[in-house]
């Protein structure tokens, strides 16, 4: 059952991410840039920082690491390039939420975190916090949104997954 939620997770988070994006293309990149109380500056700074999450985790997942870029790294200065990268990304967590099993969520993960230090904890923790720290910024970026005239849309689960 645990492997079924996120596998729909990672479907209502492609189609969340469409969602959102097509409300922020709507703006113009003075309004994704603009400066605003929140965390990553920017409507754009946290789209980015949910791009570098993503990259993080599903580097750790594979067993591997990357090198720290910072959480608030512009990866993609450009908005069309970013919702590009956006969506190659979603496709590969549909692909891994696809590939888990039940011995990969049961071992614990080991990692080391943006500080540095060596980690030790339950990949079924890792992979629910995977997603929602996604939802969690998203929520950020709708607040964002509400601040500006373009409508946020519902991100609702039962209503963006909805057949």
């Amino acid at each position: 059952m645990l492997i079924q939620h996120f596998q729909t997770l990672a479907r209502y988070n492609t189609l969340a991410n469409c969602k959102l994006y097509d409300a922020c293309a709507q703006l113009s990149a003075a309004e994704r840039t603009c400066l605003r109380p929140a965390f990553f500056k920017s409507i754009h700074g946290t789209l980015n920082h949910i791009m570098v999450g993503d990259r993080i985790w599903l580097t750790r997942f594979a067993g591997a690491t990357m090198p720290s870029l910072g959480l608030n790294a512009i990866l993609y200065e450009k908005f069309d390039a970013l919702r590009a990268a956006r969506i190659a990304q979603d496709d590969l967590i549909e692909a891994f939420a696809a590939g888990l099993t039940d011995d990969f969520l049961t071992q614990p993960l080991q990692y080391v975190n943006n500080q540095g230090r060596h980690l030790k904890d339950p990949t079924d923790l890792l992979v629910a916090h995977f997603f929602n720290h996604q939802t969690h910024h998203r929520g950020q970026i709708h607040d964002m949104l509400s601040q500006t005239e373009i409508a946020p849309p519902s991100l609702d689960l039962h209503r963006v997954i909805r057949p």
